[in-house]
């Protein structure tokens, strides 16, 4: 079990996923807070552990049964995930750090247009609201997106996979305009509107009150080419499946599909407004293997032997070859120094020496 002390904000990351302190001062005020009146014992995780299960499975994609030892057990974190699903936190997690983050950019903290489209997805072999895309050949379903021209998320729906794009843009429409009064225009691509049926605009024009404009591509344009307000919406697509959960519907319902899309928005924001990069970097790990095996090759050379009480060459406890210094499952060669050293050498002449040696 993580031994971290997850109640304040001063605790390490567990794994890569996990938040940083950064982070963690971002969404600290927005979690709910427990009401003492009603009673109940103390805590045995802290928020800052739930989270870090959270994205833990988010991130990696991984079963919850499969959670790290190093984090919370599986039951209790999929059981604080489902109660601030249902209750509504994630919902008003996800709305205020949106808001946080347009005004950060110089924006409204509503927007005024949006871009709508939908991607189709692979499901695992159970679950409800399993259909057929024909026109993309997948088995699953089908993700129904509206985000703002910053390309965050403001509204979705996950259906049958064979639910038609306006058909399932009807569905969205009605809750952006349910939840975002100021939104008055919507743009989206050639299926939401064709000859055979092109009611959703007026549809949206009459019951809503949003102009749904189309962006079509021109008929003499072969291949990808960038389209003007489309491309903001594939963008957001392109960041959901950055996420291994994500990336195929593992969820048995419906809601919890919906729940896990907006859980890969929490984080995006939250990692963008603590300033921090989306991408991890091993530089940190490389650059203390490299110290690691400057002292190792240190060792080795005065002691004669690799440091260590396992043998490394294929389970026999015979030494490396004279003048060469094992790492790893490789023997270095010591030769190519331009002298012999000792321990009574200066530390920085020894490194520069075995330096010369690992990039030889």
């Amino acid at each position: 079990m993580c031994q971290c002390d997850n109640s304040e904000a001063v605790s390490g990351p567990c794994c890569p996923s996990s938040l940083t302190d950064e982070m963690w001062e971002v969404i600290r005020p927005l979690l709910p807070v427990r009401n003492l009146r009603k009673g109940g014992g103390v805590r045995k995780y802290g928020d800052r552990l739930v989270l870090d299960s959270i994205f833990c499975v988010l991130r990696s994609g991984c079963q919850w049964r499969m959670l790290p030892r190093d984090l919370m057990p599986w039951d209790a974190a999929h059981r604080w995930f489902t109660k601030w699903c249902r209750d509504g936190s994630c919902d008003r997690i996800h709305d205020e750090l949106r808001r946080q983050l347009r005004i950060g950019a110089g924006r409204d903290s509503e927007p005024s247009a949006a871009v709508i489209d939908a991607q189709s997805i692979k499901t695992s072999e159970g679950g409800e609201a399993r259909g057929f895309d024909a026109g993309k050949r997948t088995t699953g379903r089908k993700r129904h997106v509206i985000v703002d021209t910053m390309g965050l998320l403001l509204v979705v729906a996950v259906t049958f996979a064979s639910v038609q794009d306006r058909a399932g843009g009807r569905t969205v429409l009605a809750r952006l305009a349910a939840a975002f009064r100021t939104v008055s225009l919507v743009w989206a691509d050639g299926g939401y509107a064709n000859s055979v049926d092109s009611t959703l605009l007026s549809w949206g024009r009459d019951a809503l009150g949003i102009v749904v404009e189309i962006v079509k591509r021109t008929d003499d344009v072969r291949g990808f080419k960038v389209l003007h307000r489309r491309w903001v919406v594939e963008r957001s697509f392109g960041w959901l499946v950055r996420n291994r959960r994500v990336a195929r519907d593992y969820e048995r319902l419906t809601a919890t599909s919906e729940a896990m899309i907006k859980v890969a928005m929490i984080r995006l924001m939250l990692v963008r407004l603590a300033g921090q990069s989306s991408r991890w970097s091993h530089e940190s790990h490389r650059k203390t293997a490299r110290t690691k095996t400057t002292e190792d090759l240190i060792v080795a050379e005065s002691t004669g032997h690799p440091t260590g009480s396992q043998p490394e060459h294929g389970g026999h406890a015979s030494p490396p070859p004279s003048g060469s210094a094992c790492v790893g499952r490789r023997a270095v060669s010591i030769a190519p120094c331009r002298g012999a050293f000792s321990l009574a050498t200066p530390a920085a002449a020894r490194a520069n020496c075995v330096r010369s040696w690992s990039n030889a």
